[in-house]
């Protein structure tokens, strides 16, 4: 067991530092948390989507921003889709699970809101339903996603691959550059 304890603590340390050494992907997260701090300043909304431990993330991060992070402020305007439990079963038994998350961004996005989209594989097909709404809508979509990026790469305005392929590992980056952003936010909005 101290093994295996070491070895996943090693690869979360590899795969942090290789995140550290992407001059890009450093600039996309900074890109990101700028584009969502522009959203959230012009009456903007950040949507966040995602299935199971990634459903989980995108909840956690909207929280961060509804409540507070670091700094006493008011609240923002964020929100996981897939809080909604009624919206999920209605949504699902009458259109399909992969329309979930697109029905809810086409009754509550608009122009200049952000989609943050979160896929280990990136082939979630309800993320990628709900990118296509959100690119048909105006509204910027951010992918969180493992190295590959999947089909959701294509789709994205910023994209945020994280360099594994293995999904806890993946997972826990996804929370890193969550909070991330959630300290561009804060610090760009509350100087």
């Amino acid at each position: 067991m101290k093994e295996l304890i070491h070895q996943r603590i090693q690869q979360n340390i590899d795969t942090q530092l290789q995140l550290l050494k992407d001059a890009a992907l450093l600039e996309e997260i900074e890109k990101a948390g700028k584009v969502c701090a522009f959203s959230l300043d012009q009456k903007g909304q950040i949507l966040l989507c995602g299935n199971g431990g990634s459903a989980a993330d995108a909840q956690h991060i909207a929280a961060e921003l509804t409540g507070r992070f670091l700094k006493e402020r008011k609240g923002l305007n964020a929100e996981a889709l897939h809080v909604n439990s009624s919206h999920i079963t209605s949504v699902g038994n009458d259109y399909g699970y992969n329309e979930i998350y697109a029905r809810a961004i086409e009754a509550k996005g608009a122009t200049g809101d952000v989609l943050i989209g979160i896929s280990t594989s990136g082939n979630s097909n309800n993320i990628l339903q709900a990118a296509k709404k959100a690119k048909e809508l105006g509204i910027i979509v951010i992918g969180l996603t493992g190295a590959s990026g999947g089909k959701l790469k294509e789709l994205c305005d910023i994209h945020i691959p994280i360099p594994s392929s293995h999904t806890p590992t993946i997972q826990e980056s996804h929370i890193l550059v969550g909070h991330i952003l959630c300290e561009i936010i804060e610090n760009t909005l509350f100087p």
